[in-house]
């Protein structure tokens, strides 16, 4: 057995020590205010970016992309991860988790852009993508650099997403939708890990934004409008 995984035993020993009386409350169901779809990267510290430690707190999905899509014999459906605590745990604020130079958004990038030979699996997740970033690709201003142009389809594939919840039939209206970018390459901020609030319920202008959630204004910031 291989030294990593020994040493991430001992670390979950630790917080089983730790968390001994954590559970008391959830054992038995759960009811977490809210759900993220984040993206399946080892830089994403996906409980930790929040500060939480609480048990039953968070739903918290990850895939590569932070798709909220799923494909099945109907169509693109929000996907049964991301829909369950909505439906099943009265769950009523989504957050689509995107992060600064993303590697799906990247090789998505170089699927429109060229040809990417990837395993089946890894292709299927891509293709979920491609339809959704195709029109943000022809949207980017010709001047840009390949890490800039990656980090604002990063925010377009987080606006894709809340959109697709948005439209969905499945997510009731009630449901508070928020489009948000991680960031630990100092691309808004050099405040590495800090989370910068792009889309609220389909809005993605920063002025509006600032206006109607004064409370959260400092953390509000896009890099692009298209």
């Amino acid at each position: 057995m291989r030294e990593a995984f020994i040493e991430l035993l001992r670390g979950n020993a630790d917080h089983a020590r730790e968390f001994q009386g954590a559970f008391d409350d959830v054992q038995a169901s759960q009811a977490p205010p809210v759900v993220t779809v984040c993206c399946a990267d080892s830089r994403v510290l996906q409980d930790h970016m929040w500060d939480n430690d609480e048990p039953g707190r968070v739903f918290t999905c990850a895939n590569i992309g932070n798709r909220v899509v799923q494909r099945t014999a109907v169509g693109e459906v929000v996907a049964g991860d991301v829909l369950y605590p909505i439906a099943h745990t009265g769950t009523e604020t989504a957050v689509v988790v995107g992060h600064t130079g993303c590697g799906a958004v990247t090789a998505t990038y170089d699927a429109l852009t060229g040809e990417v030979a990837e395993s089946p699996g890894i292709e299927h997740c891509l293709a979920l993508l491609e339809p959704h970033l195709e029109v943000g690709l022809d949207l980017l201003p010709d001047d840009l650099s390949r890490p800039e142009a990656i980090n604002r389809l990063v925010e377009y594939n987080v606006d894709r997403q809340v959109e697709f919840l948005r439209r969905s039939d499945e997510v009731p209206d009630s449901v508070d939708l928020v489009g948000v970018v991680y960031d630990f390459q100092d691309v808004y901020s050099e405040r590495r890990g800090e989370i910068h609030v792009v889309n609220v319920g389909g809005t993605t202008d920063v002025g509006e934004l600032k206006e109607e959630h004064a409370e959260v204004a400092d953390r509000i910031d896009r890099l692009w409008t298209y």
